[in-house]
């Protein structure tokens, strides 16, 4: 038992760094990024990880984590995650999501501190984003009264290669949720195992409540700031929450128009051509769930599916569960919700779709187009029976009470669709009562997998990635004493990999 111990204690975790990706069996990338090395199929081999440095642990256990009212040092990896929780409450007191997701990602990672403490030095610095960008929005509404929001963009890490990641439009939008957004997907973007760095931008802006030329206007006026900052090899923008094809193309308008390089190597800069782009976070999300199921000997063929949400997302989750032989009974809006007990056939989802696709068209309408659909019956959507629970609606979503209503109410496990949608406190809820858990970090990276495969992206390509993903999600949890935690394997997966290139990088 004791020589079993230490050798599982000795087993490597594995970087992939962008100076040494040479699998012949990597998955095949898109001619537009023939000169990017190409992934390798594991996150997991035996060449390097957290143990390489372990003859000079012990200097780094002594040397002072914080200076700034004398040293302060720690023993574990608990106690160091909790000391930079408390610096991350000093300096942002006021960003509660920023807060949130430090909190829950750097607890997930103490076993990391444990093995190696230089890691916690490394997360002290992760804590903080390169680059973070606020402006104004000025534009003028259809009565001609200016109108004034803020935008967005944080730089958060190009560790492992160009900023890259989504713009959300939403009035939850501020400092606190742009930054938690951008510090996930350092994680989600680096656990793809493509190059990728994170970024992430919005602003405070409505879009549903607003006509087709104020959303163009918005657009143009909020691209002609941020153009100063992103393009080609240094900062590429993807849909996000508000932010569609539509948008994308307004933004791409004005951006061509001020001047800027539109493209690198013939790859388009916010390009949305390939349709799968729009889909993506979506069908990623479903094929993460049919993996998890997989691997228990089930499959999605015949679940009763409930969605949260019928935003853009939740419409692709739909689409390709439907795909998959599932059925789904529900979807959400601000109006309400809409139920079908016997699911919705793709002639019903097609309604969902037409009715979404109008700005600011509400879930009310498809009753009129369904003699069997029950708007807001029962009261409480969470009070309907389900397999599993897609929520692709607002961050914090489920919270304790939620989730014990779906396992009273017989769900096996909530499969994220959107960001951040279980708080921390529902996620312990999860894993007391035996639910399946599909955090965002791991089930959103379709977005990543998609724009680094390139414009011919298929989707049994990007299921193929997914599918890796989960291995290694979960090869990691094993690793790290928490078997089935995907939510820690994904974190400490991700972070791995930006945090052993930082350290290449110095004090930068």
């Amino acid at each position: 038992m004791m020589l079993a111990s230490k050798s599982a204690t000795r087993r490597f975790l594995s970087v992939h760094r962008t100076t040494n990706s040479t699998s012949s069996t990597a998955i095949r990338c898109s001619s537009s990024l023939s000169d990017t090395p190409a992934p390798r199929q594991s996150l997991i081999t035996s060449e390097d990880g957290v143990h390489q440095n372990m003859k000079i642990s012990k200097s780094w256990r002594n040397k002072p984590l914080f200076r700034r009212q004398g040293d302060v040092r720690f023993k574990t990896g608990m106690e160091a995650a909790n000391l930079l929780v408390k610096e991350c409450m000093r300096r942002d007191s006021h960003e509660k999501e920023y807060i949130d997701s430090v909190t829950t990602t750097l607890h997930c990672l103490s076993p990391i501190f444990d093995r190696n403490p230089k890691y916690a030095f490394v997360a002290k610095t992760l804590m903080e984003p390169e680059r973070f960008i606020q402006f104004r929005v000025a534009w003028i509404d259809d009565l001609g009264v200016v109108r004034m929001n803020r935008g967005f963009r944080v730089q958060y890490s190009s560790s492992i290669g160009p900023y890259e990641g989504g713009l959300h439009l939403g009035y939850h939008i501020n400092t606190g949720v742009i930054k938690a957004l951008g510090f996930d997907a350092v994680m989600s973007n680096a656990l793809t195992g493509y190059n990728f760095g994170a970024a992430v931008g919005g602003s405070d802006f409505n879009p549903f409540d607003k006509s087709e030329a104020e959303m163009q206007r918005f657009c143009q006026s909020y691209m002609t700031e941020l153009a100063k900052y992103v393009g080609p090899d240094v900062d590429s923008p993807w849909m996000g929450m508000g932010v569609g094809q539509k948008e994308m193309g307004y933004l791409f308008g004005q951006y061509k128009r001020i001047g800027m390089k539109q493209g690198n190597s013939g790859r388009p800069f916010l390009s949305t051509s390939n349709t799968l782009f729009e889909k993506a976070p979506g069908f990623s999300t479903v094929h993460m769930a049919a993996e998890m199921l997989a691997d228990k000997g089930d499959s999605l063929q015949g679940k009763r599916c409930m969605i949260i949400g019928a935003g853009k997302v939740a419409r692709s989750v739909a689409e390709k569960l439907i795909e998959y032989g599932a059925i789904p009974i529900t979807f959400s809006d601000p109006s309400g919700h809409v139920y079908e007990e016997d699911g919705f056939t793709e002639g019903k989802f097609n309604i969902i779709n037409q009715i979404k696709e109008e700005r600011g068209a509400l879930l009310g309408r498809y009753i009129i187009s369904s003699t069997t659909a029950q708007f807001n019956t029962p009261d409480h959507l969470l009070d309907i029976g389900c397999d599993l629970c897609f929520p692709c609606g607002a961050m914090d979503d489920i919270d304790e009470l939620a989730v014990n209503a779906l396992a009273d109410n017989g769900c096996q496990g909530v499969i994220e669709g959107g960001h951040n949608c279980v708080t921390p406190n529902a996620r312990k809820i999860l894993k007391k009562r035996g639910l399946l858990y599909g955090p965002h970090t791991a089930t959103l990276t379709g977005n990543a997998i998609v724009h680094a495969l390139g414009e011919g992206a298929t989707d049994a390509e990007l299921k193929e990635n997914v599918k890796r993903i989960y291995t290694d999600v979960k090869d990691t949890a094993r690793e790290f004493n928490a078997r089935g935690d995907l939510f820690a394997g994904s974190n400490i997966a991700g972070f791995l990999r930006v945090a052993n290139v930082m350290m290449m990088h110095g004090a930068v």
